[in-house]
C-alpha cells in the first residue's frame, strides 16, 4: 500500500513558515507583505478560491485588499486597476482571479501585471527567468509541489518523470522545475501516442490534464511517486462506477449525495501500485495556497524564500 503525501499537512508546515517571517518582519518594524485579489464579477467558485486565500493571508499575517470591479468591466478600465496596484507602493503582490468574463482577454490581464508583483508566477518575464533557471516567482502549485517532495525525501536525480498535462499554470513549468533536479523528463498530453504506456515510464507521474480518473492503475510503474494535480466534480454515477471501482467509500458518496470531487488519477488503484500518492482533495489544493503565501513573502522581500 503507498504512502499518502498529505499535501494539507505540508501546506500547514508552509504557512507556518510564512507567519513566522511576517512576525520577524513586524518585530524589526517593517512592513506586512500586502497581497491584491482582483475578483470581476460574481462567479461563485472564484468567490470561494478568493476566500480561501483571504483566509491564508489572515492565517499568515500577510495583509491583504480586494478589488472587485463589476462583470461588464472593460478592458482598459481592468488595465488601469491593475496599473493602480502596480503604483502601490503598499502593495506587494497582485493576483487577478480567473476565469475572467468572456470579454476580457485574461492573459494581456495577467501580462499587465508587474513580473515584480506577479505572484502567480505566469507573467513572461518570470516563466522565462525558470526557463534559464533564474532566481524569480514561480508558478504557486508546480514550486509548492516540489517544496513537498524535496521535505519527503523523494530522489528525483536521474529518476523518469512524466508529467501528463501542458498548461502554462501547471505542467510546463512543472516539467522545468523536474528538470532542475535532474530528473529525465517527458511532457504527456491528449495527442500523446500511447499515453498508458509513456505512463508507465515513469518514476514520478504528474498528472494535471482535468479528466477525472483518467490515468489507470495499469498505467503506474510500480513504486512510482504519483502526484495528482487535477481536481474534477463528478456527478455521473456510470462514470463513477469505472473510476471508483477500487474506492466503494467514495463511490456510495456519489450516490448519496449526487457529487464527489476526485483527481485525474484513480486512486483506490494508485493506493495498490504506487509508492506515494497524493490524495484528492486534501493533496495539492491546499499547497496552491500555501505556495501563493511564499510567493507573496518573496516578492515582498525582492528576493526567494529561503
Amino acid at each position: 500500500m503507498a504512502q499518502i503525501l498529505d499535501g494539507k499537512a505540508y501546506a500547514d508546515r508552509m504557512l507556518e513558515e510564512v507567519r513566522l517571517a511576517v512576525e520577524a518582519r513586524e518585530a524589526k518594524g517593517l512592513a506586512a507583505p500586502c497581497l491584491a485579489v482582483v475578483l470581476v464579477g460574481e462567479d461563485p467558485a472564484s468567490q470561494v478560491y478568493v476566500k480561501g486565500k483571504v483566509a491564508a493571508c489572515a492565517k499568515t499575517g500577510i495583509r491583504s485588499v480586494e478589488r472587485r470591479p463589476a462583470s461588464d468591466i472593460s478592458q482598459s478600465e481592468l488595465n488601469q486597476v491593475i496599473d493602480d496596484l502596480n503604483g502601490d507602493p503598499n502593495v506587494d503582490g497582485i493576483l487577478v482571479q480567473l476565469p475572467l468574463p468572456r470579454h476580457l482577454d485574461a492573459k494581456a490581464a495577467l501580462h499587465r501585471i508587474s513580473p515584480a508583483k506577479d505572484v502567480d508566477g505566469f507573467h513572461p518575464l518570470n516563466q522565462g527567468r525558470l526557463f534559464e533557471g533564474l532566481p524569480g516567482l514561480r508558478p504557486c502549485t508546480p514550486s509548492a509541489v516540489m517544496r513537498m517532495l524535496k521535505a519527503h525525501g523523494l530522489m528525483m536525480k536521474g529518476q523518469r518523470a512524466v508529467v501528463l498535462g501542458r498548461s502554462e499554470i501547471v505542467g510546463k513549468p512543472m516539467a522545468l522545475m523536474l528538470l532542475e533536479e535532474h530528473a529525465t523528463v517527458t511532457i504527456a498530453h491528449s495527442r500523446t501516442v500511447d499515453l498508458p504506456g509513456v505512463c508507465r515510464e515513469a518514476d514520478i507521474l504528474v498528472a494535471a490534464i482535468g479528466r477525472p480518473g483518467l490515468v489507470e492503475g495499469s498505467w503506474i510503474k510500480p513504486g512510482a511517486v504519483v502526484v495528482d494535480v487535477g481536481i474534477n466534480r463528478v456527478t455521473d454515477v456510470s462514470l463513477g462506477e469505472r473510476i471508483f471501482a477500487a474506492e466503494p467509500a467514495k463511490l456510495a458518496k456519489l450516490r448519496e449525495k449526487g457529487h464527489v470531487l476526485c483527481g485525474d488519477v484513480r486512486f483506490g488503484e494508485a493506493m495498490q501500485v504506487a509508492s506515494a500518492v497524493t490524495p484528492v482533495p486534501g493533496g495539492v489544493g491546499p499547497l496552491t495556497i500555501a505556495g501563493l503565501m511564499m510567493n507573496t513573502l518573496e516578492a515582498c522581500q525582492g528576493k526567494p524564500c529561503d
